[in-house]
């Protein structure tokens, strides 16, 4: 009888102890598996985050120089004015806000340039770079060069053509990222121009480089 109670007893003891080391091992897997989600689910939100700081990275710089094509076209206008003393003045206005259009671009392309990777990089300071040309013409018209007003429209489809190889470049890298906004994409413009203006697209950049 008491050998009995004994096995009964080693029998309940057992099985409390294999349901605890059950509910032990449920409870580690269960936490490692929480544990493993929220590390996904950490990670998954940094890569978003890194993208989207790209996204808007690489959107500002195309945006600014869509800002400074602006500018390119009102150069055309003032240079068309045949007042003298009104032409050279605006150009001189126009000098300083290509200036500082120029030195917001830059800014912008050292966030691209932190931002990375380093192929964005690289096609946004060849952009920046690219505009210095068109702003020594600028200084030429300014001071009475009858041919630099070529030089300057000239200096444009280099400048368009670094505009379209960034915005190819920063795509792809958002793609291959799983981007799910699409980069802005510049266009051309038309608009009826002056006689004596030759027409060009629609954006271009100044700076010194």
């Amino acid at each position: 009888m008491g050998a009995m109670a004994d096995n009964t007893l080693w029998v309940g003891v057992l099985t409390a102890g294999t349901a605890v080391l059950a509910s032990w091992v449920t409870s580690r897997g269960t936490a490692r598996a929480a544990r493993i989600q929220a590390e996904t689910t950490a990670a998954v939100q940094r890569t978003d985050q890194r993208r989207t700081a790209r996204r808007n990275a690489y959107a500002d710089v195309i945006e600014q120089a869509q800002k400074m094509g602006d500018l390119y076209w009102k150069v055309n206008d003032a240079h068309a004015d045949p007042d003298p003393d009104a032409r050279t003045a605006a150009l001189k206005e126009l000098r300083l806000r290509l200036r500082d259009a120029y030195a917001l671009l830059r800014h912008l392309v050292r966030i691209v340039e932190l931002e990375g990777p380093a192929e964005v990089a690289a096609a946004a300071d060849r952009l920046r770079r690219s505009t210095s040309d068109s702003y020594q013409a600028l200084e030429d018209m300014i001071g009475g060069d009858t041919d630099a007003i070529q030089r300057f429209n000239e200096c444009y489809a280099p400048f368009w053509e670094k505009v379209v190889a960034l915005v190819a470049v920063a795509r792809e890298v958002l793609q291959e990222g799983g981007s799910a906004a699409p980069l802005p994409v510049p266009a051309p413009r038309t608009r009826t121009r002056r006689p004596g203006i030759r027409p060009r697209p629609g954006s271009g950049g100044q700076g010194p480089a």
